[in-house]
């Protein structure tokens, strides 16, 4: 069975709290592991979570601030150690490849681990295959950084009083998905005959940035956004000159952009706990608002 939700290890921002680790977010989408902003203790965090470094297929930078990319030495290292047989593909913006290959030979170890850099230099798709295409834009922080999104194709549903209609069941269902038609005595039976349209799902991740058109961009129609909300409505002042959003701010976006569900994370260490922040976005989105914890699991939205 296919396996498709969030796995967040980290929530803090820059600093982290004794609650709140630094970011790390594992999305596992069938058979690839993303993980995203990796920072310190995201090691010890995935043995908490129960999950092992080598379910990582894919690295994904937003950018270079310590509590976004601090955790990339020991994860790396960790893969390497445990021997995982595929290759890791690191996606992170061009600009900072000094910073990545410091970050990659931060220290002496067995190096095992085959590493396929992919640096980002321009808004658009970065990767394509079986789970759909990754595609990123740049955002609004101080310095370059950019948003993710992954969007699966959109495919068909079957449905079961039109596989009735035309006797369709056992093995001949799964033979007309493959090939498109099956013949069922002398009629020659269409996918489209037995099924109807079915839209892929969408997740999106956004850390540090303003409100920029490229955040509304990202956000569209996703089944599952998760999105920075550093700071309260009562410090917007403090959040846009320093590069980030309010709760407010995010709920706006999602409620702007038709997501399902919303995913509040990277909260300033100056806040006590994440309630506020809730009803914040509450206020203007009346979706499915979650505010992330360390270790939680939270499923991507079945399809509708």
């Amino acid at each position: 069975m296919s396996i498709r939700e969030l796995i967040v290890l980290g929530t803090a921002s820059q600093v982290p709290t004794r609650h709140r680790n630094h970011n790390g977010y594992l999305l596992r989408w069938d058979g690839e592991g993303l993980l995203f902003d990796p920072g310190e203790g995201t090691q010890r965090q995935f043995l908490l979570a129960g999950v092992p470094a080598s379910a990582v297929t894919r690295l994904c930078l937003t950018h270079f601030h310590g509590d976004h990319c601090l955790g990339v030495p020991g994860m790396l290292q960790r893969m390497s150690l445990d021997g995982a047989s595929h290759p890791l593909r690191a996606y992170y913006p061009a600009s900072g490849q000094e910073f990545f290959t410091r970050l990659r030979h931060a220290s002496i170890f067995h190096d095992r681990l085959d590493v396929q850099e992919c640096p980002i230099s321009d808004d658009g798709p970065v990767a394509d295959g079986h789970f759909g295409h990754l595609e990123v834009r740049e955002l609004d922080h101080s310095v370059p950084s950019v948003g993710y999104r992954l969007v699966e194709p959109d495919g068909r549903r079957m449905v079961p009083e039109l596989l009735a209609r035309f006797g369709i069941a056992g093995p001949l269902v799964g033979e007309l998905q493959k090939a498109g038609e099956v013949r069922v005595g002398d009629r020659q039976v269409h996918l489209s005959d037995a099924s109807e349209p079915r839209r892929g799902q969408r997740f999106a991740f956004i850390m540090d940035t303003r409100l920029c058109d490229a955040a509304f961009a990202l956000a569209e129609d996703a089944d599952l956004l998760v999105i920075e909300a550093t700071f309260l409505h009562q410090d917007a002042e403090l959040a846009s000159r320093y590069g980030h959003l309010t709760a407010r701010q995010a709920g706006a976006i999602a409620a702007e952009s038709n997501v399902r569900r919303l995913v509040l994370t990277h909260f300033s260490q100056r806040y006590y706990d994440a309630r506020r922040h809730h009803d914040e976005a509450a206020e203007v989105f009346g979706g499915e608002v979650i505010t992330a914890e360390d270790l939680s699991r939270i499923p991507v939205p079945k399809r509708v």
